[in-house]
C-alpha cells in the first residue's frame, strides 16, 4: 500500500469551506478518502463538493457551528449515516482576536477558547468514541506556530493553540490503546482569505517573511494539507502525540 493511500476511508474536516480546510478536504479526497465537509453554510460549498465528486469520491455536507456542540453531534451522526464510520477527523476550525493582553475581555477570551480549544476537545471525544468501537482512526488538529511562540497582540489565540498542542499529546497517550492516533500541525502564516487583510499591509508582510527564518516566504494551504494527509494516513502509523511545525523555520530561530 502506498504510504498516503486512504482508499476506503471516511474523513471529516471542520471549517472546510475555504482556505486551509478546503485544501485539506481536496488533498484527502485526492488520496482516496470520502469526505464529510463540516461547514457553517452548507449551501456555500456546492462547488467544493462537486470538485470532490470529480475526484471519484463520495461527499457529505453537514452544517457545523463548532461552538454549538449538540448541533455538531447531530451533524456528525448525519455524516456517519451517509458515508459510514469516520476514520479521519481534522479539527480545522479556530480563530482569535488581535488585542493587547491588557485589553482582552472575558467574553473575547471565552469566545476564542470555545471556537479553537473546547470544540477540538469535545468533537474529538465524540468521534473517538465511535473510532474506539470500529478499531481506531486518526485525528489531526490544526494548531499554529502561535501555540509554540509568543505573538504580540494575540495572547488569547496563542493560549488556545498551545492548549490544542498539549491536548493532542494527552489524547494520543490516552487513546493509543484503542488504535487512535492523535497529531497536530502548527502552520505559520498561510495565504488565505482570513490572512489577506493582515498580509496586504506591506510592512507587516515583509516583517512576517523575515521572521519565517529559513525559507522567507508565506505558506500555501496545500503545504499544510499535504502534512495533514501524511499524518492521517498509514505512512504515519507510528506517529502520534506530535505537533509538526509547518513554519518555514520561524520557530527554529
Amino acid at each position: 500500500m502506498h504510504p498516503t493511500t486512504l482508499d476506503g476511508s471516511v474523513a471529516l474536516v471542520t471549517a472546510a469551506s475555504r482556505g486551509i480546510g478546503r485544501a485539506i478536504a481536496l488533498d484527502l479526497a485526492a488520496h482516496g478518502a470520502d469526505i464529510a465537509l463540516g461547514v457553517r453554510d452548507p449551501e456555500g460549498t456546492a462547488a467544493l463538493a462537486d470538485e470532490i465528486r470529480s475526484l471519484g469520491r463520495r461527499v457529505a455536507v453537514v452544517g457545523m457551528d463548532v461552538t454549538d456542540l449538540p448541533g455538531c453531534r447531530t451533524a456528525i451522526d448525519a455524516a456517519v449515516e451517509e458515508l459510514g464510520p469516520i476514520d479521519v477527523l481534522v479539527n480545522n476550525a479556530g480563530g482569535g482576536v488581535v488585542e493587547d493582553a491588557m485589553d482582552v475581555t472575558e467574553e473575547h477570551f471565552d469566545a476564542v477558547w470555545a471556537l479553537t480549544t473546547k470544540s477540538t476537545f469535545f468533537i474529538s471525544q465524540y468521534v473517538a468514541r465511535q473510532m474506539r468501537s470500529t478499531g481506531g482512526g486518526s485525528i489531526v488538529n490544526i494548531a499554529s506556530q502561535a501555540g509554540l511562540v509568543a505573538l504580540p497582540g494575540e495572547s488569547a489565540y496563542c493560549t488556545s493553540k498551545a492548549a490544542v498542542i498539549h491536548l493532542t499529546k494527552c489524547l494520543a497517550v490516552e487513546w493509543g490503546q484503542y488504535g487512535i492516533r492523535v497529531n497536530a500541525v502548527a502552520p505559520t502564516f498561510v495565504e488565505t482569505d482570513g490572512t489577506a487583510p493582515a498580509l496586504s499591509d506591506e510592512a507587516f508582510r515583509q516583517d512576517t517573511v523575515e521572521r519565517i527564518a529559513a525559507l522567507h516566504r508565506i505558506g500555501a494551504p496545500e503545504e499544510v494539507a499535504a502534512a495533514v494527509t501524511f499524518l492521517a494516513g498509514p505512512g504515519a502509523s507510528l506517529v502520534t502525540g506530535t505537533a509538526l511545525p509547518i513554519d518555514g523555520g520561524w520557530t527554529a530561530r
